[in-house]
């Protein structure tokens, strides 16, 4: 299926000159740091979290049946991400493979959308942490405390993300294999000695649709739109690409097995707890909250509690930790090419050659958000707009290469290439971002609290429409398309293709 011509003997260093940067970050990792990267910032423990308890409340058990669906779609997208990962292996992906496939200014928008998607998707983590910090004493925290927490939180992962890319690789592996130890043992051990009910349970909404007014379908649609939050992430493995041997054919390889791997893992834990869950109606009723610590203790006792709140809590600091690397990247790619507030302070790389410059600018404005956690109902809006942010620009980058490919303007010629199964792959993944983006933003009460202002159900299509006035301001404004032409790297791309 791959029909590039043969660049073996091409170095990732004349990669990166041919498509005009130079190497200024470590390229140390391998294959396995390269999915390690992924499966954190996807992590199964931290998207079960986010979206078990809403599922269950909005469709009952058969929730679960909504984690195929995001799961079959995102491979979508990784087929796609992967013909344009190979092809240009760059940190930046969104950004940097908009601009070659349509044109400065969509690429300045779609990067920059991608950015604040990721950067308040950290805020939201770094507060969704703090709690469990406080589980381990048994104490109930107050807003304030919460967010001081989370600040904390977030200034420990800057440091080590600040020593460079081989510890922060030690620092996610160290995570991952704590959760993925504990995840698939714990998942396992509920499906084989501690369930509760067959599986029948999985085809019962448990009159969920009807409690909150909704109709099977339009549940089911519901459950697709929060489902996809425990999906997202593998770009992580982009943002590492600079740094990553090989990184034309380990990268797609590697968002593969990220994806795949978490979610079987996602799947094994989300129907393990359906079924071992004591009382599934009670979630349904909004009674119980949170159903996997439920499902857990139940099982194991409770002596266990105290164990899966640590292992929760290295999840979570994994993810924050990869994540913000990810962030910082991103930030990196856009400045040094000068279009990005601050482009001379944002680029620096320090010593151990990390992205210090990206980094501090990632914190600061992740941090900036997290006084909205004083307010439960603001962080639940942040949350509700950083799904959709980061689904957007999946849909804007399929359609991107969609055009270029029906224009005749690009045809993948990097270590994966799909052939003629390429276009059709990549038009279902147009459909199924499309869908999911809509499905997202469209305003639901139910996957609202009870009682939540109206600006939290219309949350989504606020928060991207004030992310997106802002860029196209800057854009009119400050005009960094103009500066991408100066120095566009198509002429030198084109090399990749001859």
């Amino acid at each position: 299926m791959n029909d590039a011509p043969d660049t073996d003997r091409r170095t990732d260093g004349d990669r990166l000159a041919a498509l005009g940067y130079r190497q200024e970050l470590r390229r140390s990792l391998g294959v396995l740091g390269n999915i390690s990267m992924g499966f954190a910032v996807v992590s199964p423990v931290v998207g079960l979290y986010a979206v078990a308890q809403v599922g269950m409340a909005v469709d009952g058990g058969a929730w679960v049946w909504a984690l195929p669906v995001c799961l079959l779609g995102q491979l979508l997208v990784v087929g796609v991400y992967s013909e344009l990962a190979s092809q240009w292996p760059l940190a930046g992906g969104a950004y940097q493979w908009s601009r070659r496939l349509v044109g400065p200014s969509f690429a300045w928008l779609t990067g920059w959308m991608w950015q604040f998607a990721v950067m308040f998707a950290n805020t939201t983590v770094a507060y969704l942490a703090a709690p469990w910090f406080f589980a381990l004493f048994g104490a109930v925290p107050t807003p304030p405390q919460l967010v001081l927490t989370a600040v904390g939180f977030m200034l420990f992962c800057t440091l080590v993300n600040a020593y460079g890319i081989d510890l922060l690789r030690r620092f996610v592996s160290l995570g991952i294999a704590a959760e993925v130890v504990a995840s698939v043992g714990v998942g396992l051990a509920l499906l084989l000695f501690f369930r509760e009910h067959g599986f029948g349970l999985l085809l019962d909404t448990l009159d969920a649709p009807a409690a909150n007014g909704t109709g099977g379908a339009a549940a089911f649609l519901a459950v697709v739109a929060v489902g996809g939050w425990a999906f997202i992430g593998f770009d992580a493995c982009v943002s590492t690409a600079e740094e990553t041997r090989d990184a034309a054919r380990q990268v797609p390889r590697a968002m593969r097995w990220a994806l795949l791997s978490v979610g079987a893992v996602v799947i094994l834990n989300a129907v393990s707890v359906a079924l071992a869950h004591p009382d599934p109606a009670a979630v349904v009723a909004g009674t119980d909250l949170d159903p996997v610590t439920t499902a857990v203790t139940t099982g194991f006792g409770d002596w266990s509690a105290k164990p899966f709140v640590v292992v929760v809590l290295v999840s979570f600091t994994a993810c924050l930790m990869a994540s913000q690397g990810g962030a910082a990247r991103g930030l990196y790619s856009l400045a040094r090419d000068g279009v990005f507030p601050f482009a001379d302070k944002v680029r620096r790389v320090n010593r151990q050659q990390a992205p210090i410059g990206g980094l501090v600018a990632a914190t600061v404005i992740s941090c900036a958000a997290l006084p909205l956690g004083l307010e439960s109902t603001a962080i639940g809006s942040l949350i509700t707009f950083g799904t959709a942010a980061t689904f957007l620009p999946f849909f804007l980058l399929c359609v991107a290469a969609l055009t270029a490919r029906l224009r005749g303007t690009w045809r993948p010629a990097g270590e994966v290439s799909y052939g003629r199964l390429g276009t059709p792959l990549n038009v279902l993944a147009v459909l199924w971002t499309g869908l999911e983006v809509v499905n997202i933003c469209w305003p639901r009460a139910v996957l609202a609290p009870p009682g939540a202002p109206w600006y939290q159900v219309w949350a989504a299509l606020l928060g991207i429409g004030a992310v997106g006035l802002a860029g196209v301001a800057y854009l009119l404004v400050r005009r960094p398309q103009r500066r991408m032409r100066e120095n566009d790297p198509q002429a030198a791309a084109d090399l990749l293709t001859v």
